[in-house]
């Protein structure tokens, strides 16, 4: 597969150009000072002093936040959009030079109340960098998350953030693997969180994320566990639903309906073929994205066995047969135009796109998250 669902929710930094502005965006503003209990005779010995002090840190947030400014975009990008790559290389010079004065000025003014806001605008841009080819950086990076990890003043939303990028990072590290090293590394640094930060509500979040995309039996254990925690309603509820959604799984799966271009489609006479039942639709971004890859797989395997159909959500019959044209699909697609109300989605109670389900020769439900890695479990039916 191209991208997996999961492969997607891990991607770091999302849009790029929200990703690259938001390092540049003003760090937080000066705290106020504690009040301290001086002598008179100490305030007068120290106070030009402090004053200098002060004028001089002032001064260099004051540098460091007028760099922080985007730089001017290149003239021709008004008239064609950057690639990703091309703003990663453009922006690169800048912000290392802006790390650069953050470290400057921690390591100048280590008292002083941004000092903090200093290293995490640091540990900020060497991350961005690292993940968009610095790699060069990584050493600067490790040195700078140890550092600001070891400060005493870290708010624990911060630790959190900077622990779980660290996961993030070594779940991509590991993306030429495929999606199951993938899912794998996540959970192991989704269980070293749990250990650290036990009663944080993101932790149950990832472990739900494992839930969804491993084989039904971990993913009934993963359930099971978050049902037994501590968790927040709204995260228990989620578990449970997704627990009502494998219910399905290991029995039959009657599907009938005459496609939108005459065929027939009878799951039960389609036995000995395994087979995708695909839940989509054109306004469904990811669904659209996945679509080359789903007929890469088509392509490969449907003269060993494997058939798709499609469940469409859309509400006009033409954007359906104009993208059905355009991609060239071979394979025969529901449409009712009922949107959300579809027959088969209400009928299935699928409430997010794309839902990819995989029925195996028999004609029984074994999959709810081919999206996950769904060669393998393609050729994983095939073989039985």
């Amino acid at each position: 597969m191209k991208k997996s669902v999961f492969r997607r929710i891990l991607l770091v930094g999302g849009v790029a150009g929200m990703a690259l502005m938001a390092m540049f965006l003003p760090a937080v503003p000066p705290a106020a000072p504690e009040a301290k209990t001086e002598t008179t005779n100490t305030v007068n010995t120290n106070a030009a002093s402090h004053t200098l002090a002060a004028k001089e840190a002032g001064a260099a947030w004051a540098e460091l936040e007028d760099a922080s400014r985007p730089p001017t975009p290149p003239d021709e990008w008004q008239l064609k959009e950057p690639s990703h790559e091309e703003q990663a290389r453009f922006l690169m010079p800048y912000v290392l030079i802006l790390a650069d004065k953050a470290r400057d000025f921690y390591s100048r003014f280590p008292a002083d109340t941004n000092a903090l806001a200093a290293r995490q605008r640091e540990f900020g841009i060497l991350s961005w960098a690292v993940d968009n080819g610095g790699a060069n950086q990584q050493a600067r990076l490790d040195a700078a998350e140890k550092a600001i990890l070891a400060d005493p003043k870290l708010a624990e939303e911060d630790r959190f953030g900077i622990r779980n990028h660290a996961v993030e990072r070594s779940v991509h590290a590991r993306e030429s693997e495929g999606d199951a090293a993938m899912l794998a590394e996540f959970e192991k640094g989704a269980r070293m969180l749990q250990k650290e930060f036990p009663k944080r509500p993101e932790v149950t979040a990832m472990l739900l994320q494992v839930a969804e995309n491993s084989d039904p039996e971990k993913s009934r254990a993963v359930l099971k566990e978050i049902a037994a925690s501590d968790a927040a309603a709204e995260l228990k509820d989620a578990a449970a639903e997704m627990g009502k959604e494998l219910e399905r799984v290991g029995n039959p799966f009657p599907l009938k309906f005459t496609a939108v271009d005459g065929r027939e489609v009878d799951l039960a006479k389609m036995q000995g073929k395994v087979v995708l039942v695909d839940f989509w639709a054109t306004w469904c971004e990811q669904c659209v994205e996945m679509l080359p890859a789903v007929k890469e797989t088509y392509g490969k395997l449907h003269a060993k066995g494997f058939e798709i159909v499609g469940i469409n959500l859309d509400q006009e019959e033409q954007s359906l047969t104009n993208l059905v044209a355009a991609q060239k699909l071979d394979w025969p697609e529901y449409f009712d135009g009922l949107y959300w109300q579809t027959k088969f989605a209400v009928q299935f109670d699928v409430k997010d796109l794309p839902a990819m389900w995989l029925v195996d020769k028999k004609g029984i439900l074994r999959y709810i998250n081919a999206g996950f890695d769904l060669n393998k479990k393609i050729d994983r039916l095939l073989a039985e």
